[in-house]
């Protein structure tokens, strides 16, 4: 007996065809399955339209109506196939992360650098690739791109052009699929699932701040009166400034303030150390969250859904230095 398969479309470049104001999404999830028929020989798969958007336009209540969906339709199917823009994927991705828990069956997101119905389309490839592993895959979020098979807290765009768009940061990749054939790496434990749960609640009162040289401390003030919580990039391993525009200072009353702070890095690969330096230490005398290897993406979503559950600053901070759904290692 075949395995039962949703698509879920949202929109993004993959459905996409040219108008008048350049290339918009238009295409419905039956209009994107037409174009690979030979879907049918694999699986039973249906399809459904819940918005057509550029991922761009990708907001926190579509990320809680696509939970709520894949949640309402889960003893039904087999596994599900989300479609959706580059642009946002990685913070999507491990927004579901968090939302659904103790999936035993897998939820992938995909998508394409170039529109469906063009020849070079990398779309049929990246859906047919998702299907598969969706037919042989454990539990949990993934990515599932240019054939490799990223943990949905771990994907990040890498670049705006080429089909190898995304990464597994911090992370090995779940699997790489060649020549039809899903290859599980071994390095990543794949969900075993239980009861499935959902958990919508999000605040969207979050905050991301990169920081760089001549930052003016202002800005603090302003954060500090219209934010519940503020995710900052640092430089390196964790550093803040301290000397000639202090913003360690103003770090402080951010948390004095109940605001909850989380500190991470610019760099992409090997998380913070505010142990290592000077710039570091001062900052961490004050009880900032870590942000650790997560990726940007993972924190403030994670930051979202954890601020929507709890107000009580140690209890986020549990929350967010606690591993869910691989977005933390070691």
């Amino acid at each position: 007996m075949m395995k039962r398969v949703l698509l879920l479309a949202t929109g993004g470049t993959i459905a996409s065809t040219e108008s008048k104001e350049g290339l918009a999404p238009a295409y419905t999830a039956e209009g994107l399955l037409r174009y690979m028929p030979e879907l049918n020989d694999m699986c039973c798969i249906e399809g459904k339209l819940l918005m057509n958007v550029d991922s761009t336009n990708m907001q926190p209540e579509y990320w809680q109506e696509i939970a709520r969906v894949v949640y309402a339709n889960y003893a039904e199917y087999d596994g599900f196939v989300i479609t959706h823009g580059t642009n946002t994927m990685g913070y999507t991705s491990a927004a579901l992360s968090y939302m659904l828990q103790n999936l035993s069956k897998p939820v992938v997101i995909t998508g394409a650098q170039q529109p469906i119905d063009r020849e070079e389309t990398d779309a049929k490839r990246n859906v047919i690739d998702s299907v598969r592993f969706v037919l042989e895959g454990g539990g949990g979020v993934f990515v599932v791109f240019d054939g490799r098979v990223i943990l949905g807290t771990r994907a990040v765009k890498m670049k705006t052009k080429s089909y190898d768009a995304f990464a597994s940061i911090n992370s090995p990749y779940v699997a790489f699929i060649e020549n039809d054939t899903v290859k599980f790496t071994g390095e990543v434990i794949l969900d075993t699932g239980g009861e499935v749960t959902l958990d919508t609640s999000l605040c969207t009162d979050v905050f991301l701040l990169k920081l760089y040289p001549g930052l003016q401390p202002e800005v603090f003030d302003y954060l500090k009166e219209c934010y519940k919580g503020v995710v900052i990039e640092s430089f390196g391993l964790g550093g803040i400034p301290f000397e000639k525009r202090d913003l360690t200072s103003k770090v402080r009353e951010l948390t004095e303030a109940g605001i909850a702070v989380v500190v991470t890095t610019q760099c992409l690969e090997e998380g913070i150390d505010l142990n290592l330096y000077e710039v570091g230490k001062k900052v961490a005398q004050n009880p900032i969250i870590s942000g650790k290897d997560m990726t940007t993406e993972a924190i403030v979503t994670k930051l979202m859904w954890v601020l929507g559950r709890t107000d009580n600053l140690q209890r986020v901070k549990e929350l967010m230095e606690q591993p869910i759904s691989g977005d933390i290692r070691g």
